[in-house]
């Protein structure tokens, strides 16, 4: 097959990178650039010959940390034996269920050379292919299909949520688009806002109010919304509404949200569910619309097939002053001194700090979008003592990201009773002119279900958001840990916890596959930092050394340890840069998951770029192990 290529004699760069992708030879163009230039193409005539197309060929192939294992356990023989393979699988990957058959067929899959394949053996060239493959990536497949109880009521799981979802830039002067709700669904988002105001021609509009952002019909974003909702997961989408239209287009969305949606929509509650929150597997395939509503359930069954047109609801609603969020800071770092200074006025200040200026206002909502409002009713916070005695089941709310932070450090106890109850959103404060994201960690932390982010985004918030929901086959709802569902939890992830089952978990950090080059060079002088997101007791940081010009194959063989005291809430994250002491270091790659996610064993970790797209071939190398 090789030598119908160098029929002419010699191949050139490109001929050279598909002949390697025909062999199933992945190889990142620039460091591939680099090899055939530096070693081979040696007349500088930009073409080689066959034998240096191998030399190529070793080059890239060629790994020393992957011959070493071979050579362990084929006891230095040019091949391993099913059994050597089988002694391979079960001690060092922990695959437990191990059956010769399983290894038999990894040597089908794998193993390049006929003879060796029929002998039912694997060479050194067969092995790498299989620890280079999506067989021994770090995460664990097992976490790629839904495998939770999905039969528990929406506000046991966290939930995948988009903020200001048509942006696809800044809040002030950025487009709209509908590739911000379609970009969002595909990457397995289950809550996307809509802004709703008033258009042209009594068409709704979709911008952010006040702000020179471009607009979008309404009825354009729920058909576009329609058509992607359910490819990456088949549990419930919430449309979250910001509503600030007239009573008249009120009804137009109600219209568009009805025609539109058709059967996919929920408008009625499901006669299983009359008091209670169904669950994800209840509402599969079906589109909740979030928003303000009056009235019961009951009350919207009896008039479901009612003429609706004209009929206006009207009620008062208690809304928060504004306040400069200087002076919310201010007023947090005292609340906070008060707490550390004084116990007995810091607990007067936990009933003082959720009691910020309410004024009244009139609210009008158009019968027949309110009544298409079940179980997500969007209800005004106030204080955790109000919610106690008012709040509904179907009734949810959305606090800002300054006053959520207050709470879960000043009242964290009742903060998670609620959460526990009622589905809680978070989202960020509105001084994020440029989109940025705040850390969703510490929401999760104390059980908030909808922590919304801007998605088109990039950074570390997103890299944790993507990582916790590739979780449960990327449905977009993780089942929350029991002890941030039990009404009677005295979890607290401030503060070190009593009686608790850590989890030790040991890396060794081998080496680096073909990392993204540094400035368009092969080089990088490398390193690795890995982070663990979670309780605060858990949040650290550790380091490798830096590897000088290397970003080809670097090798470190360090090991870190980790003790981890509520894993069910940790992330782990990698991030490769490459050191500049004077710039400061530059990104390279970063990849994120949950700590049990993890895989033990030899494992490879994929890499992706800043705005989330992966750059494969390049990866990590590790070898995992964790007990608890």
């Amino acid at each position: 097959m090789i030598r119908d290529d160098f029929r002419s004699g010699k191949i050139n760069l490109e001929t050279t990178h598909k002949l390697l992708a025909k062999l199933n030879i992945r190889c990142n163009y620039i460091h591939l650039k680099c090899i055939f230039k530096q070693d081979n193409d040696r007349l500088k005539q930009g073409k080689i010959t066959i034998e240096e197309f191998r030399s190529i060929y070793r080059i890239i192939a060629h790994r020393e940390d992957v011959i070493e294992i071979f050579n362990t356990y084929s006891r230095s023989q040019k091949f391993l034996f099913e059994k050597n393979l089988v002694e391979f699988l079960t001690q060092e990957q922990y695959i437990y269920s191990m059956t010769k058959s399983f290894a038999s067929e990894i040597i089908q899959k794998y193993e390049p050379i006929e003879n060796v394949k029929q002998a039912h053996q694997m060479s050194l060239e067969g092995f790498t292919r299989y620890m280079s493959s999506s067989d021994c990536l770090l995460f664990n497949n097992e976490c790629e299909k839904v495998y939770q109880d999905m039969t528990h009521p929406l506000s046991d799981y966290f939930i995948s949520s988009s903020h200001n979802t048509y942006l696809i830039s800044d809040q002030l002067v950025g487009p709209s688009d509908i590739w911000g709700y379609i970009s969002a669904l595909l990457k397995g988002c289950r809550c996307l806002e809509i802004d709703c105001w008033d258009g042209s021609q009594n068409e709704p509009v979709v911008y952010h109010g006040y702000t020179l952002t471009s607009k979008l019909l309404f009825k354009t974003v729920i058909q576009a919304i329609r058509k992607y909702a359910f490819i990456t997961s088949d549990y419930p989408l919430v449309i979250s509404l910001e509503n600030h239209c007239s009573p008249s287009q009120q009804e137009v969305m109600a219209d568009n949200l009805q025609f539109i949606l058709g059967d996919a929509l929920l408008s009625d509650m499901l006669d299983d569910f009359p008091d209670k929150l169904p669950s994800p597997e209840a509402l599969k395939f079906k589109i909740l619309v979030r928003n303000k509503k009056k009235g019961t359930l009951t009350e919207t069954r009896e008039r479901r097939h009612s003429d609706k047109h004209g009929q206006i609801q009207e009620f008062e609603e208690y809304e928060e002053s504004d306040q400069e969020e200087e002076e919310d800071q201010v007023q947090e770092s005292e609340s906070l001194d008060v707490v550390r200074d004084n116990p007995e006025k810091g607990t007067r200040s936990r009933s003082l700090v959720r009691l910020p200026r309410f004024r009244k206002r009139r609210v009008k909502v158009a019968l027949a979008l309110s009544d298409l409002v079940i179980y997500t009713k969007a209800e005004k916070f106030r204080n955790f003592q109000h919610s106690r005695q008012y709040q509904q089941f179907n009734e949810s709310n959305s606090i800002g990201e300054s006053e959520a932070r207050k709470l879960s450090k000043l009242a964290v106890s009742d903060f998670i009773l609620h959460t526990s109850k009622f589905i809680t959103r978070i989202y960020p404060k509105a001084t994020r002119a440029d989109s940025s994201n705040f850390n969703p960690q510490e929401f999760w932390n104390v059980g908030c279900q909808m922590v919304a982010l801007n998605f088109q985004t990039p950074g570390l918030p997103m890299d944790l958001q993507i990582g916790k929901f590739l979780d449960n086959g990327n449905c977009g709802y993780i089942l929350k840990p029991q002890f941030l569902r039990d009404s009677e939890t005295k979890f607290n992830p401030n503060e070190a916890l009593q009686n608790s089952n850590p989890l030790t978990l040991t890396i060794r950090l081998i080496s680096g596959i073909q990392l993204p080059p540094s400035y368009s060079s092969n080089k990088a002088d490398a390193l690795v930092i890995i982070e663990i997101f979670g309780v605060l007791n858990d949040q650290v940081k550790q380091q490798t050394r830096v590897i000088k010009g290397n970003a080809f194959s670097p090798r470190w063989n360090e090991t870190f340890t980790f003790i981890i005291q509520v894993p069910e809430l940790a992330m782990i994250r990698f991030v490769v840069e490459s050191q500049n002491i004077l710039a400061g270091n530059e990104f390279l790659g970063q990849y994120t998951l949950p700590v049990l996610c993890m895989s033990k064993g030899y494992r490879r970790i994929p890499l992706f770029s800043k705005i989330g797209q992966s750059l494969e071939p390049a990866s990590l190398f590790t070898y995992v192990w964790y007990v608890r």
